[in-house]
C-alpha cells in the first residue's frame, strides 16, 4: 500500500544556508534515494530544510546520512518538519546522501538499509 500513492504528496526543499536561505534543491515526490549529493553539487552543504506530505501529513520520512551510499551517522526526520539550522542536530554541512519516502521509516529499517544496501521497493535510486 505504500507505493507511489503516498509518495505523490511528498515535498522537500533543502537549503545551503540557515533559515531556508542560499542555494535550494527541491523534490516534489517521495520514493527518492540519493546515494551521493555531489551529483547535485550539494554534498556537505545542507544547513536547513522543509519537509512535508501535502496528502498525508504524518506519512513522510527523510533520513540524512553523513557518508555516501547511506553510510555513516544518520538523522531521521518524520512528519511535517521544518529545520532552520541542522546545527541543533549536530548535522550541519555533513549530509552526503539521503532517503525520502512517503511513509514512516524506523531506525531499525534504516540500519538494515545501511547493512544490506537494499532500499524500500518503488524507490528512485539516484547514483551518478
Amino acid at each position: 500500500m505504500q507505493g507511489n500513492f503516498f509518495n505523490n504528496g511528498v515535498r522537500l526543499s533543502m537549503f545551503t544556508g540557515a533559515n531556508y536561505t542560499g542555494r535550494r534543491l527541491t523534490f516534489r515526490r517521495g520514493g527518492v534515494a540519493v546515494r551521493n549529493l555531489g551529483v547535485f553539487r550539494f554534498n556537505n552543504v545542507l544547513t536547513s530544510f522543509r519537509l512535508r506530505n501535502v496528502l498525508f501529513p504524518s506519512a513522510v520520512t527523510l533520513v540524512l546520512f553523513s557518508r555516501n551510499n547511506f553510510q555513516g551517522s544518520f538523522r531521521i526526520f518524520s512528519g511535517r518538519t521544518n529545520v532552520a539550522n541542522l546545527s541543533r542536530f549536530n548535522f550541519n554541512n555533513v549530509t552526503s546522501s539521503f532517503i525520502l519516502v512517503g511513509t514512516r521509516l524506523t531506525e531499525r529499517q534504516v540500519l538494515e538499509i545501511q547493512r544490506t544496501g537494499n532500499l524500500p521497493c518503488d524507490m528512485l535510486d539516484v547514483t551518478q
